[in-house]
């Protein structure tokens, strides 16, 4: 897949454990672990902002394209 979650790396500097952020974000642990290892097929506008807001970060530190040509 072209877009790589970098979402572990933002949570290991924000110092927060996944469950944490699933938590604060109402969410399943389930469904960040699917968002986490880029098995999603799409993510929600209002989910990606809770992200956000809770980590302090802009999507492009989550998310990043890798072109593979």
């Amino acid at each position: 897949m072209s877009i790589i979650i970098n979402l572990d790396a933002v949570l290991e500097k924000r110092g927060m454990k996944s469950y944490e952020l699933a938590e604060a974000i109402n969410i399943t642990t389930a469904n960040l672990s699917i968002l986490k290892t880029g098995k999603a097929k799409a993510v929600r506008f209002s989910t990606l902002e809770a992200i956000c807001k809770v980590l302090e970060c802009q999507p492009g530190d989550i998310l990043e394209y890798i072109d593979e040509d």
